[in-house]
């Protein structure tokens, strides 16, 4: 195979949360990427490298973006090895580079992930000791070359890892906080809550501020990716002139609205302070305000018709269930006695919270957020 030409079509797959499958490939559909399918876990798509580019730059909720290979039969380890071993690896990397193996494994034979990673290494590395009588090593954390293998039903998919570390990180993140919602599903809630970029956006319990920046950046237009690198910056080959060209591309057609009202609040001052450091690295300070307050205190203006996109705490902790049910609550007869006309996008780990805010028959999505099964709360007011 050789080195991968700007002329060449590929089939590539996005990766998302659990539930966010839906938003991605409207995401994608917008970006006019070509014969699009919604899949579990994420989306396919097929394109040339710029709509790879593309995609890693500008899909918000997408967690990695990969490049198809090959596909075959692997029942077993020796089927396995040899797949591996028909790919041409030296147009991708070098031999003295470095790489590293991800796996999944699911209703197949080779059943155990690390093996297949293991013996998915041991191929790549011995194809390039063949040719070349240098081998590379294994990096596990900041690898010139990340490769894919997903196994289902004993056929293997070949990638290559186009995004390098995952999409959630932005680059403008410089205070994490405590247990900050990941940048990826903050962007899949506002999404999800179908702000129409132009009435407030309220977050009260905005932590970090992860929701607010994400709905600035959305509605500046500004690339999710703007601020980071991706791994297929460092494959062999890379045009580095042309993708720099893309991105100033990209870059420039970002917005700038006049009247945005987005606001960010919670009850820890050393959050606000981080949210608001956050904010300036992601360069949407002007955009976004952050103020020390209590989510039961929320009084929005008459006639804002605002949308309220937040992600409570859930109460993960022995003791803090009975707090927090007076919380939400307190909080949803808040919204119910100031918010006629508003919109709501709520995610919480716990049903029985969000029966306590009493809205009535709203509707609700499944969604995972870091391993933990939520649900999406949508109504409006």
């Amino acid at each position: 195979m050789p080195p991968l030409s700007g002329r060449d079509r590929f089939t590539c797959f996005a990766t998302c949360a659990p539930g966010v499958e839906a938003i991605l490939h409207a995401e994608a559909k917008t970006l006019k990427l070509a014969r699009l399918e919604r899949q579990v876990g994420g989306v396919r798509f097929e394109g040339t490298l710029a709509d790879l580019w593309r995609a890693n730059l500008c899909l918000r909720t997408a967690v990695r973006v990969l490049l198809r290979l090959a596909r075959f039969e692997a029942a077993d380890a020796d089927a396995l090895y040899r797949g591996v071993s028909e790919i041409d690896w030296s147009a991708f990397a070098r031999p003295e580079g470095t790489l590293l193996v991800a796996a999944q494994t699911n209703e197949s034979k080779l059943d155990h992930s690390e093996f297949a990673e293991q013996r998915t290494k041991d191929a790549i590395v011995d194809a390039f000791r063949r040719k070349a009588g240098v081998r590379p090593s294994v990096d596990k954390d900041d690898p010139d070359l990340r490769v894919h293998l997903h196994l289902f039903r004993d056929r293997a998919t070949l990638s290559l890892d186009a995004s390098g570390e995952s999409l959630h990180k932005r680059g403008w993140r410089v205070h994490q906080g405590p247990a900050p919602l990941a940048e990826t599903l903050a962007a899949a809630l506002v999404l999800a809550s179908d702000w129409d970029r132009r009435a407030p956006l309220l977050d009260p319990f905005c932590g970090s501020g992860t929701i607010a920046i994400e709905g600035a950046c959305l509605a500046t237009n500004t690339p999710s990716g703007f601020l980071r690198r991706f791994g297929f910056e460092r494959w062999l080959g890379h045009d580095a002139q042309r993708f720099a060209a893309f991105r100033r591309s990209l870059e420039a057609a970002r917005t700038h609205p006049g009247k945005l009202y987005i606001l960010g609040s919670d009850l820890d001052r050393e959050q606000i302070e981080g949210a608001r450091a956050n904010a300036a690295a992601a360069g949407v300070d002007e955009l976004v305000a952050f103020e020390v307050a209590d989510a039961r205190d929320l009084a929005p203006r008459k006639g804002w018709n605002a949308w309220i996109v937040t992600n409570p705490p859930y109460g993960q902790r022995l003791g803090e269930e009975a707090q927090l049910v007076e919380l939400y609550r307190a909080f949803g007869a808040r919204v119910r006695e100031h918010g006629a006309g508003f919109r709501l996008a709520f995610l919480s780990g716990k049903p029985e919270l969000l029966r306590a805010l009493g809205l009535g028959r709203c509707e609700r999505r499944p969604i995972v957020n870091g391993g933990l099964a939520c649900e999406l709360l949508l109504a409006q007011l």
